[in-house]
């Protein structure tokens, strides 16, 4: 992509920057791709529901290539990878239900449990602590509600507004690619190269120049949530909210020269710093800051609050110092505790929302996504570091080390074992679980909802439709399937709702189930939505569109010693001539000798080839050949499962006292071998099959 004429760099209705192939350049080299081969037309935007609307799953672009980047990495983090923590506590100030409803705000006084860690962005987790960077600040806390993580920076805003340029971005911030240096820093063409073609990151650029990156202590620098997140009361109102850390002992940088002088003498000199402090008693401490607004203020500012490249001054929005956290525990273990702490914005309570910013709707799906590559399980939250220190219960079960050893058979809901005196497990909590806020869309395009549209409620239209459209013969098939399946359950309760869901589909299944069952008719369940009429849909059906063909079918062949030479080769023809496959099954595969003397090899040993591997079958016997199958066991069922599976039996005249010993009656599927049999083999004759079982 070096040369400048193939491509064209234009700037979007953001200001973001498209460098893009023109229409006259269709050269499949050029072209940017998914995994897939998919030609990608858009690399600066994630799709959303409207400009300003929430990013939506569906956009498989976004999730590939922050899948892809979550493993990049095996195992530390791919950024915030060098970090340090503490334990402590946060301490409310005053009450805030007047905005939330989140437990954690509601008593002035109340100390909740906390876990922060500190990093830096660009370096690996052997770099050193005091290059020029951004500094992570992520904070767990471990309230009645579940752990709510508060992952963000030491600087309020950050380089990019989409989640779709992440990779892009510590992609060219790392180590460039070809000579893996340089470590930790920015001072490189890559970055650079990136950055001048990104408008969007100058404001953080003017952050990260400064001495904000470059801070004298963790203990003094500032924390941010960097997004515009969402606070709810319990009456359902909504407020937007952006969170600050104010450290106690105020905000002091290093200066260049000493920062570059303090990675040679201590390549730990942050680290070592918070653990002596914490260790000799002069516990770390910061402010919990909230700056709360609603959406008239948002409209009136001069820029989109859903960008996480503008910040609002404090002059224009004062801070509400609403709380302290202290940190007065080091940990025990570096690595149980500092190193497998995952982190997640996607962890909130109930009374704290995530706006529509786009970067904070991808990292909702990154961090928990990338948590498997690192801890290499599913199971990550059973770590103590990131257990709650509430109870938790879910239908989650197994994955890889799991340490948990749930009892019973409950994982999954709805269920009825409680009725049947097992335990049933948790259910969904309406009245205190997390619900997202019912506001309309930026876009306009309606409200968003957890819900399910009401045409949804029709589950029995097409359940008809399906039934009717149905042969005889396959609806005696569903029927039965229906009595095997429900004369295996257990649980008494659970035929009778299936009967009763059933009625709803067709009167006759449901009684001929109920019948196959032994089961009393109970009244029929009352649907969601009453169930309208559809006229059936042969298309529906298989054996309404069975093709009577031969081709791609295989014919298996029974002979003994003695069998027609002749009668074998019309036979065979006439197969290969249909488009099937002569299959010859004899007693030895090794050869059979014919009744002109010669020796046929067989495909396969009689013991070896029952006939359900065919999709018709025929013997060609002699009397003598017939006599020795008469006492071979596995001849006769080769027969009866023929006939049972409802598929054409050709026959020689030397052969009836083998198929009467199978106990075939003759039909239209049964005939001599010849014309006659080929044409029959095409089909199945399920006209058969009440004779031979009983169906519901």
């Amino acid at each position: 992509m070096d040369d400048t004429t193939r491509i064209a760099t234009n700037k979007g209705a953001g200001g973001e920057t498209h460098q893009s192939l023109p229409k006259q350049n269709m050269d499949a080299d050029a072209r940017l791709t998914t995994n897939q081969g998919i030609p990608v037309a858009d690399n600066q935007n994630s799709l959303k529901a409207g400009e300003r609307g929430p990013t939506l799953l569906e956009d498989f672009i976004l999730r590939e290539k922050i899948f892809h980047f979550d493993h990049e990495r095996i195992p530390e983090r791919i950024v915030h990878a060098r970090g340090s923590g503490a334990h402590g506590y946060f301490e409310l100030y005053e009450s805030l239900a007047d905005i939330t409803k989140a437990d954690i705000f509601q008593r002035a006084g109340e100390k909740t449990p906390v876990f922060t860690r500190f990093s830096t962005v660009a370096g690996g987790a052997g770099s050193v602590d005091t290059p020029r960077d951004v500094r992570g600040f992520a904070v767990k806390f471990y309230t009645q509600e579940g752990n709510w993580d508060l992952v963000g920076n030491n600087i309020p805003v950050f380089f990019i507004q989409d989640a779709m340029k992440f990779p892009d971005l510590v992609h060219a911030v790392k180590m460039e690619a070809d000579k893996a240096y340089p470590q930790a820093g920015s001072a490189h063409d890559t970055f650079w190269d990136f950055a001048s073609l990104m408008p969007e990151t100058t404001h953080m650029l003017m952050w990260a120049m400064s001495d904000r990156t470059i801070p004298r202590s963790l203990r003094m620098m500032e924390g941010f949530g960097v997004h515009t997140f969402k606070m709810v009361n319990a009456k359902g109102k909504t407020s937007f909210v952006k969170f600050h850390w104010k450290p106690r002992l105020g905000m002091q940088s290093t200066v260049w020269d000493e920062a570059v002088k303090l990675q040679s003498a201590d390549n730990d000199y942050h680290r070592r710093d918070l653990y002596e402090a914490i260790a000799a008693g002069d516990f770390p401490e910061w402010e919990l800051g909230i700056q709360v607004f609603d959406q008239a203020f948002a409209e009136a500012l001069p820029y989109d609050v859903l960008d996480a490249t503008k910040l609002i001054p404090e002059e224009v929005l004062p801070i509400r110092k609403v709380g302290r956290m202290v940190l007065d525990r080091n940990p025990d273990n570096f690595f149980a505790e500092t190193e497998q702490v995952a982190f997640c914005p996607a962890n909130v309570p109930p009374g704290i929302d995530f706006s529509e910013d786009p970067l904070l709707q991808g990292r909702l799906f990154s961090y928990l996504d990338t948590q498997k590559s690192r801890l290499g399980t599913a199971n990550f939250h059973q770590l103590p570091i990131n257990a709650p220190k509430c109870p938790f219960h879910n239908f989650q079960r197994d994955g890889h080390m799991q340490m948990h050893v749930p009892r019973g058979r409950a994982n999954y809901e709805p269920n009825s074992l409680a009725q049947h005196g097992e335990e049933a497990g948790p259910r969904e909590c309406p009245a205190q679980g997390f619900t997202t806020v019912p506001e309309t869309l930026a876009n306009g395009q309606g409200d968003k909802l957890r819900i399910r549209a009401e045409l949804f409620a029709d589950h029995y239209s097409q359940a008809r439709l399906f039934w009717k459209s149905q042969t005889p013969e396959e609806q005696a098939h569903i029927a039965s399937s229906f009595v095997f399946e429900l004369s295996k359950v257990g649980l008494e309760k659970v035929p009778g709702r299936m009967l009763a869901n059933l009625r709803n589909v067709d009167e006759d299944l449901a009684r001929r189930v109920a019948a196959g069952l032994g089961a009393a008719l109970p009244p029929a369940a009352k649907p969601a939505r009453p169930p309208v009429e559809i006229e059936p849909s042969p298309a529906l059906s298989i054996h309404a569109q069975m093709k009577a063909t031969l081709e791609g079918r295989a014919i298996g062949i029974l002979i003994h010693d003695g069998s027609d030479a002749d009668e074998l080769a019309t036979l065979v023809k006439a197969v290969k001539s249909a488009g099937a496959k002569p299959v010859i099954v004899a007693p030895k595969v090794g050869g059979t000798k014919l009744s002109d003397g010669k020796v046929h090899k067989a495909d396969h040993l009689l013991f070896g080839a029952p006939s359900p591997i065919f999709d018709a079958v025929a013997v060609i016997v002699s009397k003598e050949g017939a006599k020795a199958f008469l006492n071979e066991g596995a001849a006769i069922q080769w027969l009866m499962d023929a006939f049972g599976h409802l598929k054409a039996i050709g026959f020689n005249a030397e052969a009836k006292p083998l198929l009467e010993k199978a106990g075939i009656m003759p039909d239209e599927g049964v005939k001599p071998v010849g014309a006659g049999f080929v044409e029959a083999a095409k089909t199945r004759y399920w006209a058969r099959e009440p004779d031979i079982r009983t169906l519901a």
